[in-house]
């Protein structure tokens, strides 16, 4: 059986990674931050450790737009996130400017709010 190779732009990747582990979660090579719905921090994989400079034990437990990346606390962002009253699976482009140089990057956001993990994925361009 081969290994399955998982993409940013999967159709149903949010059922993937609420289903993965975090070692999973590591291997993929796009960033995974997994947050409740008011944005706190609960998984954070290596990809993103490493874009971000951070360290895990630094992340988890903290709200991501005020504490981690303030430079998404806005309404293309966190707005989106934390307003969505569907499901929602958005991608966008944006440059992430706090704690690193100025990086272009493409985002994705997954919600179903039936579900208590949701995610923001960061793919470096």
């Amino acid at each position: 059986m081969g290994t399955q190779i998982i993409c940013f732009s999967d159709t149903d990747l949010g059922s993937f990674l609420r289903a993965s582990s975090s070692e999973a979660l590591d291997e993929l090579d796009f960033g995974v931050i997994g947050m409740d719905r008011q944005g706190v921090v609960c998984e954070f994989n290596r990809y993103e450790l490493k874009l971000a400079s951070l360290k895990r034990e630094n992340v988890i437990g903290k709200n991501f737009f005020i504490q981690i990346a303030p430079c998404t606390n806005n309404n293309l962002i966190a707005g989106k996130y934390l307003q969505s009253a569907q499901k929602t699976d958005v991608i966008l482009d944006y440059i992430f400017t706090y704690r690193i140089k100025p990086t272009s990057v493409r985002l994705r956001i997954i919600i179903d709010l039936n579900e208590k993990k949701q995610f923001l994925l960061v793919q470096q361009q």
